[in-house]
């Protein structure tokens, strides 16, 4: 098999407890992809309806890419698949920025998912907080709750921004940890604009939370993330995901000043709502 065969088909190694890498972005994606696929079996064969979180980012895009195409799309039960986002952009649908019409050109068009199974968030609506607060109420009437009260997704997709944020959760964002809300509407002050978000508790009550990271610019933060030193702690290391799976699916690049701590089978999903036996921290 050449070298391209082997990238596309490998399986990601587990170097870290819920660290696993794959030899470049073409062969995360298409792990990412795949795992997908596992999860919307697992999920639909138990509860009849796989309900996920998207992502936006160059990352998710080449995800989305690969789940189009034959191999993958036919795999799936479409019209059992909810899909909602993690966060958005103050922009329209149609705006090169925007995280859902990212997903539909790459996804949303070229697979057979019911209109009415697509859930976007309308950060474009100039009442911003009213439409973070209908968001809430599309999560409350598509998911179910858990022992907290809050919704809990099959599967959250997040990327790790090199500041530490993610989803639209940065490092001055306030009352990260404490708070009711399930849909919150941040300014992003280096930014100067407001987007909509999930916040950490329901980030946090997802049965898997799946991080995609690529590329050499992600390694240092990245590294800061899985060590756990920083203080106040980074967005992305507060979603410990308590009651499910927390993985991060990395390239060599951005796995390049990992320690590799164990390096044994390949990762296998673990049943739904299977803890994740990775340290919380």
């Amino acid at each position: 098999m050449d070298d391209a065969g082997t990238t596309r088909n490998s399986l990601p190694r587990e170097i870290q407890p819920g660290v696993l890498v794959c030899p470049d972005e073409v062969a995360v994606a298409r792990a990412a992809a795949r795992q997908f696929v596992e999860w919307a079996w697992q999920f639909i064969a138990r509860e009849g309806r796989f309900s996920v979180a998207l992502a936006g980012g160059n990352t998710p895009r080449e995800m989305y890419r690969v789940l189009a195409t034959v191999e993958f799309r036919t795999q799936v039960d479409w019209s059992k698949v909810h899909l909602f986002w993690g966060d958005e952009r103050s922009v329209g649908p149609d705006h090169v920025e925007s995280n859902y019409g990212m997903a539909r050109r790459e996804l949303l068009v070229r697979v057979p998912i019911p209109p009415a199974n697509v859930h976007r968030m309308e950060a474009d609506r100039p009442d911003l907080g009213r439409a973070a607060e209908d968001y809430e109420e599309v999560l409350r009437n598509g998911l179910q709750l858990d022992s907290r009260g809050f919704p809990r997704f099959h599967l959250i997709l997040l990327g790790v921004g090199r500041d530490g944020h993610t989803a639209s959760l940065f490092p001055d964002s306030r009352r990260l940890r404490h708070t009711s809300r399930w849909v919150s509407t941040p300014t992003v002050s280096k930014l100067h604009t407001r987007r909509m978000t999930l916040t950490l508790p329901v980030l946090n009550a997802a049965y898997n939370v799946m991080f995609l990271v690529t590329g050499a610019e992600k390694a240092s933060i990245l590294q800061a993330v899985l060590d756990g030193k920083t203080d106040p702690p980074l967005p992305t290391q507060l979603v410990t995901v308590p009651d499910g799976r927390r993985i991060f699916l990395v390239d060599e690049a951005a796995a390049s000043l990992l320690a590799r701590e164990a390096l044994s089978k390949p990762f296998r999903a673990s049943p739904p709502g299977g803890k994740s036996k990775e340290p919380k921290g």
